[in-house]
């Protein structure tokens, strides 16, 4: 069909060799352009773009992000997997870094993801936006927390139920007609919903329950220390 995409026989479209190398630059574009943002003026020092430790803690939590969504823990009988903390890498640079440096990670995460799995299987434009783009992007509204108390925590689990959002959204627009025969009848209505919620609130809880340990808060905070610092 062209360079970046081709239709399959089912009438699906996935990435070509050449789309999937386009949108890995474009991420590599985009971490590369966080260093050259300018804050708001509000928040503005002597130093007037991102960091360098901005930019390398940012992109180290996102390799995490990346490299633990292929751990996957179980997976869910009527789809979608349990991942080893996965999107705590992800709302983590919005809890360091506030929401705008969070929603932008978020965005070049969900094209990693896209590359990852969901350029095989693209039903139109919006179907991706929802299911990737927005989905991962709004896991840096954890940004929104990172100054009140039990802001990592506070803004972990309003991150992920606003993924769950865009995924279900989606969901309904689009995945209606792919449903499980054995999915239960008297939750058929709510299939979207069912679907995503229970696997991304499974790992919440999994998560949220890893990092209430006094050890690991501990750690995460120093970590936050580090980089802020």
């Amino acid at each position: 069909m062209s360079f970046f995409v081709a239709a399959s026989d089912d009438g699906s479209y996935y990435l070509t060799s050449g789309g999937v190398a386009t949108v890995i630059i474009l991420i590599a574009i985009l971490l590369a352009a966080l260093a050259f943002i300018k804050k708001p003026a509000e928040e503005q020092t002597a130093q007037k773009s991102f960091s360098v430790k901005q930019l390398v803690f940012s992109a180290a939590a996102l390799a995490l992000a990346f490299v633990t969504s292929y751990i996957r823990i179980f997976s869910m009988p009527w789809g979608g997997s349990v991942t080893l903390c996965s999107m705590l890498f992800v709302t983590l640079i919005g809890y360091w870094y506030g929401p705008r440096i969070g929603i932008t990670a978020g965005f070049a995460y969900g094209l990693l993801e896209f590359v990852q799995d969901g350029g095989s299987y693209i039903l139109d434009p919006l179907q991706a936006c929802l299911d990737y783009i927005f989905a991962f992007a709004a896991l840096g509204i954890s940004g929104f927390f990172s100054k009140s108390k039990n802001g990592l925590l506070k803004g972990y689990i309003a991150a992920i139920l606003a993924r769950g959002l865009f995924h279900s959204i989606g969901g309904y627009i689009y995945w209606m007609d792919y449903m499980p025969e054995e999915f239960p009848a008297s939750l058929r209505a709510v299939y979207p919903i069912v679907y995503n919620y229970a696997y991304i609130v499974i790992e919440g809880i999994i998560t949220v329950i890893i990092i209430s340990v006094p050890a690991v808060k501990k750690a995460l905070a120093q970590i936050k220390k580090l980089a802020t610092a």
